[in-house]
């Protein structure tokens, strides 16, 4: 899978961390729907918070 030069990084706009942002300009889609899916994993057993916490903490601004 080629990324052509596409890092993975937060965003500069910032909702908490920018790691939502940041995914969604990665995959090409809007932040929005990201934060929404993230939410509704926080819903189906509180993995996405953990996994929330750690893209925070791995992710470079």
């Amino acid at each position: 899978m080629e990324n052509n030069g596409k890092k993975l990084r937060k965003s500069e706009e910032r909702k908490i961390c920018g790691v939502c942002g940041g995914i969604g300009e990665y995959l090409g889609v809007d932040p929005t729907v990201v934060r929404l899916l993230w939410v509704l994993f926080c819903f189906a057993g509180g993995s996405g918070i953990l996994a929330y916490i750690i893209a925070a903490v791995i992710m470079p601004d």
